[in-house]
């Protein structure tokens, strides 16, 4: 058994591994490099691999930066065949649809070439099967199974068992308790671990405390007749802020103010979230019973159409408008931030994790003007953000669950940290040394291991 890193070593983008057992290459993950033109250079490199040996693909969640590039690896040559759960498939389909038109997109403004096109994103749907949890598969000789990463919808860890060996794929872990998917799952039996490390050295804020700054930035907003900008992912962010807001509305905790979700892909995602209720944790499904919509409102306007966007200026203040992207690399969230960043009315919130380099993370660092669709923005507006609502758990959680696969008959031989950069990936290593007495590593880019 021997594992190679080709993404998510270092850094928190561009998850790729490929693990050789049993005579099979199956590979963990494909997914695009984000946060700056380098990145961007990285996507358009050839694989540092022969992509025809590779025998299969796991996917472990449908986020752009684990599945990005799995349409070019069938551009390049790969026939094997795709694994995941069944809302990862169909989340991942209209994610790399989207992905494909902003690709078009650029070529169209900066020429930059396509990194794949609509026939490899058919042929990669063709080639896709779905497992549910706890239900194990094979390829070739080895045995594999997914447990809820309960990170977003249909999330999984990997557990792959061969040649009398197991090593565990942590994929992205939750970050519970969470408004709508279950909690994070362990394997409780590894002899190897690779896990992320995106918040390997913070603490989230708790969940009550998270819900309460987001009512305190509706409240506000509200007072000072202003708008709250909330750039978010499509998936799993957006939701759960809706099921926030439709509880606040419920119990009349917040005033009544206009809420426009700006984002086709999240209004598609949340079609996709109805349809797998039954991925949803207890709670959720007995505030469905009890006949609750819990992605409806009043005064809550999906925007479909551009013209539907654009339309939202004219809308008056107070008013509230969650768009994507969640890191502001593209999307709708420029338009509005291009037209409310310099009012001192503006209150922008982030609630999930900004890549460094990306003009999310540049706001959030305090930069005082950004160029936001071609125009230099001066930064009047207030700048706010909550950890909590991270879809990523944070070093308790990690630590939590790494150590729930040691006990006193049974400890990982080895454990690799990834998809983080570097201090938090050395800070969650160091406790993961004095406090579990484990062997850690922290790859490298292209670094193999024989287990």
């Amino acid at each position: 058994m021997r594992i190679t890193f080709f993404g998510a070593a270092g850094r928190v983008t561009g998850s790729n591994y490929i693990l050789e057992t049993g005579g099979k290459k199956i590979m963990i993950d494909c997914g695009l490099f984000q946060g700056n033109i380098d990145a961007e250079k990285k996507n358009h490199e050839p694989f540092a691999y022969n992509v025809p040996e590779v025998d299969a693909v796991i996917i472990t969640h449908s986020h752009i930066d684990h599945i990005g590039r799995v349409p070019k690896l069938i551009k390049e040559g790969f026939y094997g065949t795709i694994y995941s759960t069944g809302p990862t498939k169909e989340l991942s389909h209209i994610f790399l649809a989207d992905e494909l038109k902003i690709m078009k997109s650029d070529l169209q403004a900066t020429g930059a070439p396509l990194l794949w096109e609509e026939e490899h994103l058919e042929k990669t749907i063709s080639l896709w099967r779905t497992f549910e949890y706890h239900k194990p598969f094979a390829i070739g000789e080895a045995m594999v199974e997914f447990f809820d990463a309960g990170h977003i919808l249909g999330s999984a860890i990997v557990r792959i068992t061969c040649e009398g060996k197991s090593i565990v794929f942590s994929g992205d872990l939750g970050n519970p308790p969470t408004p709508i998917v279950a909690a994070t799952e362990s394997p409780k039996i590894a002899d190897y671990i690779v896990t992320e490390s995106t918040y390997g050295d913070r603490l989230h804020e708790k969940k009550a405390d998270s819900k309460l700054m987001l009512e305190r930035a509706i409240e506000d907003t509200f007072t000072r007749k202003g708008v709250l900008l909330i750039p978010a992912f499509a998936m799993e962010r957006t939701q759960e802020l809706l099921f926030e807001i439709n509880e606040l509305v419920e119990h009349n905790r917040i005033p009544h103010t206009s809420v426009f979700i700006d984002s086709p892909l999240a209004i598609k995602a949340t079609e996709i979230y109805k349809k797998y209720q039954a991925y949803f944790n207890q709670t959720t499904k007995d505030i469905i019973s009890s006949g609750d919509d819990i992605f409806r409102f009043p005064r809550l306007t999906m925007s479909r159409t551009s013209e539907e966007s654009k339309q939202i200026l004219n809308v008056p203040t107070p008013k509230m408008v969650i768009a994507g992207s969640g890191m502001s690399t593209g999307g709708r969230i420029l338009f509005h931030e291009r037209n409310y960043l310099s009012d001192p009315s503006t209150i922008m919130l982030f609630v999930g994790y900004q890549v460094r380099g990306t003009l999310g993370r540049r706001i959030k660092d305090g930069e005082k003007e950004v160029r936001v669709l071609g125009e230099d923005v001066a930064i009047n507006a207030e700048i706010r953000a909550i950890e909590g609502y991270s879809a990523h758990g944070d070093q308790n959680q990690l630590f939590n669950w790494t150590a729930s696969m040691c006990n006193t008959t049974h400890k990982p031989h080895k454990v690799f940290i990834t998809h983080g950069e570097q201090i938090p990936a050395e800070t969650l290593g160091k406790r993961f040394q004095e406090e579990l007495g484990l062997t850690i590593e922290i790859p490298e880019e292209k670094d193999s291991f024989d287990l």
